[in-house]
């Protein structure tokens, strides 16, 4: 039911998708293998494969999400592997992706570091990766700007402001914080930047 109602709400910002995904193909080459680690509904990856032939893989650890994913992707006519799995813990060799994305998921994790050792082991030497995810000194008023700008129903709305409130700024991460937890890990360079109401982290193995 939670998996279904995120697919709803975020899927009224499919344009925000479209925008992410043309930024990331203008820096990929078109044979680059892509991994989307905790995809969700598949909205990003779904809108990249429309871009390029790009190898792209997508790891969740809701089999409601890789359901939902593997059908919508189906729908829109595009090849995309999606996969159950652990984001602590995943299922592919050493050196594998060129390019890596986690967006709005990071900050759900039980074992964060641990999924930034998995990311950096999985993507290949020069290979990069880029963490989007909410902050946790991120104003109130910054949270409502960014929840009114998302066109949900007044209902939706308010649920989704509480649910930052109450829910997702409790598990959110400060720069501190996510700088600690990727110096455990083996990247190269990692660069941490304030975007709206959240991080874009950059990171190089």
């Amino acid at each position: 039911m939670v998996a279904k109602w995120y697919a709803t709400n975020t899927g009224k910002t499919l344009d925000e998708f479209a925008k992410l995904a043309r930024r990331v193909a203008n820096q990929l080459p078109h044979d680059s293998t892509v991994l989307e680690v905790a995809p969700g509904p598949g909205y990003f990856s779904i809108e990249l494969a429309k871009l390029g032939p790009y190898s792209i893989t997508g790891v969740d650890l809701s089999h409601t999400f890789v359901e939902m994913a593997r059908k919508k992707a189906a729908d829109a006519g595009v090849r995309i592997d999606f996969r159950q799995g652990n984001a602590a813990d995943l299922p592919f060799a050493d050196d594998t992706f060129d390019f890596l994305l986690c967006r709005a998921a990071f900050k759900n994790f039980g074992q964060p570091v641990r999924a930034l050792q998995e990311m950096c082991r999985v993507l290949k030497p020069g290979g990069r990766g880029l963490i989007i995810d909410l902050r946790k000194d991120a104003s109130a008023e910054s949270i409502s700007h960014a929840v009114d700008a998302m066109r949900l129903s007044m209902v939706n709305k308010v649920v989704t402001k509480l649910t930052f409130r109450f829910m997702l700024l409790k598990t959110a991460y400060t720069r501190e914080q996510f700088e600690e937890m990727l110096a455990q890990a083996s990247f190269r360079s990692f660069d941490i930047q304030e975007v709206d109401i959240g991080f874009e982290i950059f990171m190089t193995k």
